[in-house]
């Protein structure tokens, strides 16, 4: 009988590897997906990078295209590109480095720079080289503004640019890899080793303050660790405490809108704001389908929304559809209750908290 169960046992268990065991003619075992940027080839860096600045893969060829770091809403990529608001990039792996003889740059020596920041944080020195230089301008954007390109009556002492890895854009430093790789490489150059990168950018970056591994599971690096939860969509990055003004930079509303009384606000890509003038006549339109009946709730439908209404001459899905995510209630609010103040050739009223 023991030699029963013994033979049973091995038949059983034969059986089991050959049903285990793919056929002959199956297809290979899919490879693992590669998560991390550091472990990818360049090209699969390269096309991320392009999907997180124009939304896809080819996007760069693409009029409008607008990914979640929403670069090209200031800046020109191709020689074609408008770039009023900010640098055309095309170029900028070459152009960073001569950035740096610029005597208003004030190589080594910031203390001796005439801008509203002098430094990225204390003793973070300056760029020596074109890579710190485009990490530097993405943590410090006002260390050193391009000429033409400050904020409105600044004289280029302050830049009117975001920080990229803070909100409302809260890019990874795996996501600023796949970008700074695909500016090289757009530009036919050879781009710095993933590691080259991460280091230009903690120079320039405390550690209180370094962005946080990606939160999505497609580029998630290995190495960290398991993949975070995404966000909650209720936690909300720009609360409605902030002064008026600075909800509108926050938002980046400057980058696209020209914006009575809120400085740097001078973009041509979407309509003017003035709503107390401009609001009524939108509702009155017969393309007009939505549900407002006023010009606040047009103004706050509009930001949630931006669809439900196109202005003419104005292309659609430029303007982010995150903004319900992004804004409070109270922050909504706040700045329906300031545009909805504003009326063609009239001063703005004073912002207050």
């Amino acid at each position: 009988m023991r030699n029963v169960v013994i033979i049973l046992l091995t038949a059983g268990s034969i059986a089991a590897l050959v049903n285990w065991l793919p056929p002959a003619n199956a297809d290979p075992l899919a490879k693992k997906k590669i998560v991390d940027v550091r472990e990818m080839s360049v090209k699969e860096r390269t096309d991320l990078g392009e999907k997180l600045i124009f939304g896809k893969v080819g996007g760069s060829q693409v009029q409008g295209a607008i990914g979640k770091a929403q670069c090209p809403l200031c800046h020109g990529f191709n020689k074609e590109s408008l770039s009023e608001r900010a640098p055309n990039l095309l170029g900028i792996t070459t152009r960073a480095g001569e950035r740096l003889k610029d005597p208003r740059y004030h190589l080594g020596k910031p203390n001796e720079r005439d801008t509203v920041q002098k430094e990225a944080f204390p003793g973070s020195g300056t760029a020596t080289n074109a890579l710190e230089y485009l990490a530097e301008s993405d943590a410090c954007p006002s260390c050193y503004v391009v000429a033409g390109f400050g904020v409105l009556e600044s004289h280029d002492r302050e830049s009117p640019a975001v920080i990229s890895f803070k909100p409302p854009i809260s890019l990874s430093i795996d996501e600023l890899i796949a970008i700074t790789t695909w500016l090289y490489v757009h530009d036919g150059k050879e781009p710095p080793s993933p590691q080259e990168i991460e280091n230009a950018y903690r120079k320039f970056v405390p550690a209180t303050e370094w962005p946080m591994p990606s939160r999505d599971p497609e580029i998630y690096p290995a190495r960290y660790g398991p993949a975070y939860a995404p966000a909650p969509p209720t936690v909300v990055t720009i609360t409605g405490q902030e002064p008026v003004g600075e909800l509108f930079i926050k938002a980046l509303c400057f980058a696209c809108h020209t914006i009575p009384g809120i400085r740097g606000a001078v973009g041509v890509v979407g309509p003017k704001l003035a709503m107390k003038s401009i609001a009524p006549k939108r509702l009155k339109d017969p393309a007009y389908k939505g549900k407002a009946t006023n010009a606040r709730e047009y103004i706050i439908e509009s930001i949630v929304n931006p669809s439900t209404y196109v202005v003419q001459g104005f292309p659609d899905n430029i303007m982010p559809k995150d903004y319900r995510v992004k804004l409070s209630d109270l922050a909504l609010e706040k700045m329906a209750d300031y545009l909805s103040q504003l009326e063609e050739g009239e001063e703005p009223p004073m912002i207050v908290k």
